[in-house]
């Protein structure tokens, strides 16, 4: 179990427990990070490691003397048992749905002294995604599909379905599956959301454009197929009250009958 101390020391190999720690104030716990955290001010002089799939160096993370190692699900079996071989304490984090996102917000709240910040974080977040609720409530709800990774075809996890709700839309295939084309297609939604995952903006909507079973699909008629920055829509924290600003900000201009970029 990680010490009792003001500020345990913490390795977080998910970017999203990054991101709760520093909004929570509790930067200071970090003692070393996942590569794939934003190479921000808070974080960027920490020691990088890898990740769930890929841990590299399990000494150097052993020798930063952690009091917890905070990781997510999916993990890769090989990469977990050889980063348990250690005497370390490891805390998967692993949600689901917005509300699961709260209860990990306040877990490292109270793992880390910030309770009271915790809650004041759950609450602005909650707060942001009520005010876009309210703008998008009497708007016409268009069908969204929101795609986290290419090949195999997955869609985006069931917190952002949620968000594309709240943003004025609804999520057109099962969240968080393997979803093949003919399924997408049959669901002809209005709108592509990419956001491939470790991809940045990278999201090719060209392979989009070219699928010959998707040529019929409303969104593509329509020519509405956008690029998410994947950290927006893929890290289950504070980014997602931008990431869902965006998500309103695109639906709002497909309602007004623009097309993308």
């Amino acid at each position: 179990m990680p010490s009792t101390r003001t500020s345990p020391r913490i390795v977080s190999l998910a970017p999203s427990a990054t991101s709760i720690l520093c909004s929570i104030g509790a930067k200071k716990s970090l003692v070393g990070v996942s590569k794939w955290c934003p190479a921000v001010a808070p974080v960027s002089h920490l020691p990088k490691f890898g990740d769930c799939w890929h841990i590299n160096n399990v000494a150097a993370i052993q020798a930063l003397k952690p009091d917890l190692v905070i990781g997510s699900v999916p993990f890769r079996a090989e990469a977990l048992t050889k980063l348990l071989s250690h005497p370390l304490s490891f805390l998967a984090l692993n949600p689901k749905s917005l509300a699961d996102i709260n209860r990990d917000i306040l877990q490292l709240g109270a793992l880390t002294n910030r309770t009271a910040a915790a809650h004041k974080l759950v609450r602005a977040m909650q707060g942001k995604f009520e005010s876009i609720s309210r703008r998008a409530r009497n708007q016409p709800r268009l069908r969204v599909y929101s795609e986290a990774w290419p090949n195999p075809r997955i869609s985006s996890p069931t917190w952002v379905a949620e968000l594309i709700t709240i943003a004025g839309g609804s999520m057109s295939v099962t969240p968080g599956a393997r979803v093949s084309e003919t399924e997408v297609a049959a669901a002809d939604p209005e709108v592509i959301l990419l956001a491939w995952a470790a991809t940045g903006s990278k999201s090719k909507t060209n392979k989009i454009y070219s699928l010959r079973i998707w040529q019929n699909v409303s969104a593509l008629r329509s020519r509405r197929v956008f690029v998410v920055q994947d950290d927006l829509l893929n890290t289950p924290g504070p980014p997602l009250v931008q990431g869902v600003a965006e998500i309103a900000r695109i639906l709002t201009l497909c309602r007004n009958g623009a097309s993308a970029p």
